[in-house]
Order: structure tokens, then C-alpha cells, then sequence
């Protein structure tokens, strides 16, 4: 089966790029902005799990890597995502945003 794939990936400071460049490169993928690529995945079976043990036979995967694998479900045809790799962490836009504070009430 073929499935249409956009990655995130973030692999750190001294995160394998080689690696995880020539895995994109060897699957034909376009680059889509930085650190981000949209594929097309030939696979049998689970998609996340088969995209997950190919990844790591061709990069070197730490604790600090994070890979994150956007989707359409073939039954509901919603977008789906999910980190392969690694999981969600505070997003450096956290608390640019004027917050509206509750009234102060004097008693």
C-alpha cells in the first residue's frame, strides 16, 4: 500500500541529518519548509510501525529525537498525526500571547 506522508523531525543539535537526509533523499521526499518533508510511503502492515523501523535502520535515533508523522486515515479520511519519535514539548511561542486577566475584586 502507498500512502502520502508529511514528517516534522527534529533531531536536536548533534542529531544524525546524514542519516535522516538520506533516508528523505532514498524516499523521494519534497521539502516543505525547515525540518519538514511530504512523502509518498510504500508499506505492508502498520504504516507507523513499518515507517518507524525503517527510520531507525538508516538514522541514529537518541532520546532527544522527535519525529512527528501527519496522515489521512483511510476509513474516516480525517487528517491524523502522531510522534514516532519523541513527543510534544513547550512550543517556543508560549506566553507571547496578551492573556485577559480576571477582574480583581476587592471584598
Amino acid at each position: 500500500m502507498k500512502k502520502v506522508i508529511w514528517m516534522a523531525y527534529d533531531l536536536g543539535i548533534r542529531g544524525d541529518y546524514e542519516g535522516i537526509y538520506t533516508w528523505l533523499d532514498k524516499h523521494r521526499a519534497k521539502e516543505c519548509g525547515d525540518s519538514l518533508a511530504c512523502l509518498t510511503y510504500e508499506f505492508e502492515g502498520d504504516l507507523l510501525e513499518q515507517l518507524k523501523q525503517d527510520i531507525k535502520e538508516s538514522v541514529e535515533v537518541s532520546r532527544k529525537t522527535r519525529i512527528y508523522v501527519t496522515w489521512q486515515d483511510p476509513d474516516t479520511h480525517k487528517i491524523k498525526g502522531r510522534f514516532i519519535f519523541g513527543s510534544r514539548k513547550s512550543p517556543p511561542w508560549s506566553g507571547y500571547a496578551i492573556e485577559e486577566s480576571d477582574e480583581d475584586v476587592e471584598e
